[in-house]
């Protein structure tokens, strides 16, 4: 995944429900979701509780943070979450 751009981007908006929706579609589909965080969400929370947070809510695991960005991993086939 480190050649690949992003798929997710999380904006001023936070992390509503249709973020969240793509996330899981984009794991069931994919099995990993590369999500990179803006600026503006960074001014509330530090991005690893984003990450965390966006984790948790997608029953997804985090894989790693580097920067603004976060890799999402969930086996296909897996309903946890979904």
């Amino acid at each position: 995944m480190a050649g690949e751009k992003p798929t997710v981007w999380i904006g001023k908006g936070g992390i509503g429900v249709s973020v969240v929706d793509e996330i899981k579609k984009q794991l069931k589909a994919q099995g990993n979701v590369k999500v990179k965080v803006l600026k503006t969400v960074l001014r509330e929370k530090s991005m690893e509780d984003v990450a965390s947070e966006v984790a948790e809510k997608t029953g997804s695991e985090l894989i790693e943070v580097r920067g603004h960005t976060f890799i999402l991993h969930k086996p296909k086939g897996s309903k946890k979450g979904l």
